[in-house]
């Protein structure tokens, strides 16, 4: 730390008691200036001398015929006044980086000028700010930080602004210049020194670029905003320097930020320091991780940050949301809320997302907003990252016993735009929503069901869903049906196309009609037993690995048609003792104009002209 010492003369300041103090000399003093509580006993020529201010003080006691003055609102009290005074006598007085400020403040009050006499307090100290202080990175953050309590006149004589502007330039010269005595909080690693006992804390490997972040953390949160607005002006430290730097003062000055949470009552203190880091964020894309940005968000919903703080951090995170993981997307419920998680604040960070791929450019014709789409941005490979980080985003809120359906399949829905070659993540979410709500309705079920699609499911999910008990039976018929579409390929068949009938006993599709007494709620309803998925399964696999496959599609049509009997026979003679399985091929006459396709679809339909009602489909299929 650097110092200054002025005079020479031996201090011969006293104390008498706490609130007295007095200069032992053969003169006896002739003045009494009360600074506060505090009552020193002078001499009036060696103040005189140097201070405007107590010659007039001086001048008006005179006048009352009173030897006593009074300075009550001296900037940086007694203390303060003591080292001016010291210096007045010519005494030994040591200024240094913890009571510069606090000295030349209360100089100026007491007008120690050099037109009062050269070589006054006021230029020694400035000479002393100048030639040292300033040139100190660790001595010009102390200064900073002392000139907080001597508002505002440290602001009227341009200490605080002289600081800022030192500290800011020394952030922003070349790392090659920067000695690392310069940065006082960064813990030396042993490494660094290597086993050279010579070394003296010199470290050998070259300075970081953000060398300096650490260190600004010491400052409070105004002064460290007009610092970084600073550094961010001079425009020498790359975004992400800056974005490093405003990532370590969050995690210092934001306790719990680490976690997501901050663990204090002071709302407005820490509202006050997130709004002032979101408003610092550089506007470069990547300048801070987007887990960064995701703690900014729940540290703003703690503390009730205004909307645009959140709205802006929104549309940060959206712009990088595939570099998010799961657990930086559950971001806590407001108190009083039934749910766990805020799946509201997720949806809007999805839809900015995929608002990058519809950038829009507005413009006015004839008083009319027109709006102007250009091509979107978001590569194949950031969409499928996305999307499988909302698969298991859902598989961990289906865990709140308490999230509706509609937050749950709003969220999947919006990602379905998405073409991802497997959805097994999805398979996994929905599963577990069954689970954690085996009480929903058939239409419920029916809906969380339709989100997924059977073909992308691997093979591994496949065998899963054949036992799971919690899917509706027409989800594991389809399992089991596009397993055979897999199989049939897979064994070299010239034809990707399986017989007719498995085709309408999977998708029940537009055109087929229905007895009067089919109730198509209870399709997805149904659960089969753990035998009947066994017994489904095992038969298909048998019709998979007979030779009839092969022979049907090398004999063309015949063939083809024989495979469609067996295979439909076998499966009527597995499933004829449910109702629900009869119900699926059972003839559709009477309710052919009013069955939809929202009851009858395919779950699994990747081809959407399956859904369309074809000659063949609008057949009537008789099981008796």
């Amino acid at each position: 730390m650097k110092f200054m010492k002025l005079g020479s003369k031996r201090d011969t300041f006293q104390s008498d008691g706490n609130n007295v103090r007095y200069v032992a000399s053969e003169l006896a003093t002739d003045i009494t200036v009360t600074v506060g509580d505090v009552k020193f006993y002078l001499h009036k020529f060696p103040l005189l001398s140097k201070s405007a201010c107590l010659q007039k003080l001086v001048a008006s006691s005179n006048e009352d015929n009173s030897d006593e003055v009074q300075i009550s609102d001296i900037p940086g009290g007694p203390v303060a006044f003591e080292i001016c005074a010291k210096f007045c006598y010519g005494m030994t007085v040591t200024l240094n980086a913890y009571n510069v400020v606090a000295a030349r403040c209360a100089a100026d009050y007491l007008g120690m000028h050099e037109t009062i006499e050269k070589g006054n307090l006021i230029y020694k100290i400035d000479v002393f700010l100048n030639s040292s202080i300033f040139r100190s990175w660790k001595d010009s953050i102390i200064v900073l930080q002392t000139t907080k309590s001597m508002l505002p006149l440290s602001e009227e004589l341009k200490l605080v602004s002289l600081c800022i502007d030192a500290i800011a330039t020394k952030a922003c010269i070349d790392v090659s210049k920067v000695d690392w005595s310069y940065t006082y909080n960064r813990r030396k690693l042993p490494e660094e020194n290597g086993n050279d006992p010579n070394s003296n804390g010199v470290r050998s490997r070259p300075v970081p670029k953000d060398w300096w972040v650490e260190d600004l953390c010491e400052l409070e949160i105004d002064l460290y905003k007009r610092v970084m607005m600073n550094i961010k002006t001079k425009g020498i430290p790359s975004p992400e320097v800056i974005g490093e730097a405003l990532k370590a003062y969050s995690y210092r000055r934001l306790p719990g930020f680490s976690k997501g949470v901050i663990h204090s009552g002071d709302v407005f203190k820490y509202g006050s320091t997130v709004d002032t880091i979101v408003w610092l964020l550089p506007a470069e894309k990547g300048s801070v991780s987007c887990s960064f940005l995701l703690k900014l968000l729940k540290a703003a919903i703690i503390v009730e940050s205004g909307e645009m703080a959140r709205e802006q951090l929104v549309r940060r995170i959206g712009q990088q949301l595939e570099e998010a993981s799961v657990n930086d997307l559950l971001i806590r419920a407001a108190e009083g809320e039934d749910v766990m998680y805020d799946v509201d604040m997720v949806q809007k960070i999805v839809k900015e997302f995929l608002m990058q791929d519809q950038n829009g450019e507005f413009n006015t014709e004839e008083g009319e907003v027109q709006e102007i789409r250009t091509p979107g941005i978001l590569t194949d490979a950031s969409k499928l990252m996305v999307a499988k980080l909302i698969d298991a985003y859902l598989a961990e809120i289906a865990k709140d016993p308490n999230l509706p359906l509609s937050k749950f399949v709003d969220l999947a829905e919006m990602v379905s735009c998405i073409s991802r070659p497997a959805h097994d993540g999805l398979y996994r979410a929905i599963d577990m929503y069954l689970k954690e709500h085996p009480g929903i309705s058939k239409s419920e079920r029916k809906r969380i069901c339709k989100l997924m699609d059977c073909k992308k499911l691997s093979v591994d999910a496949c065998m899963h869903a054949v036992q799971n008990e919690r899917l509706p039976l027409r989800v594991v018929v389809q399992v089991l049906f596009f397993e055979q579409v897999r199989a049939a390929a897979s064994s070299g068949s010239s034809t990707p196309d399986l017989p007719k009938g498995l085709k309408d006993l999977n998708s029940g599709s537009n055109g087929s009609s229905r007895s009067a007494a089919t109730n198509p709620e209870e399709d997805w309803d149904a659960v089969a037993t753990a035998e009947e998925l066994k017994a489904l399964k095992g038969e298909l696999a048998a019709l998979r690995l007979g030779n009839g496959v092969g022979g049907s599609e090398r004999n063309g049509g015949d063939g083809r048609n024989s495979f469609d009997k067996v295979a439909i026979s076998k499966m009527k003679g597995i499933l004829k003792s449910k109702r629900i399985f009869t119900k699926i091929w059972s003839s559709k006459g009477a309710q052919g104009e009013n069955s939809g396709s929202d009851s009858s679809e395919s779950l699994g339909s990747a081809n959407p002209e399956e859904a369309k009602s074809t000659p063949s489909r609008n057949r009537r299929h008789s099981v008796s």
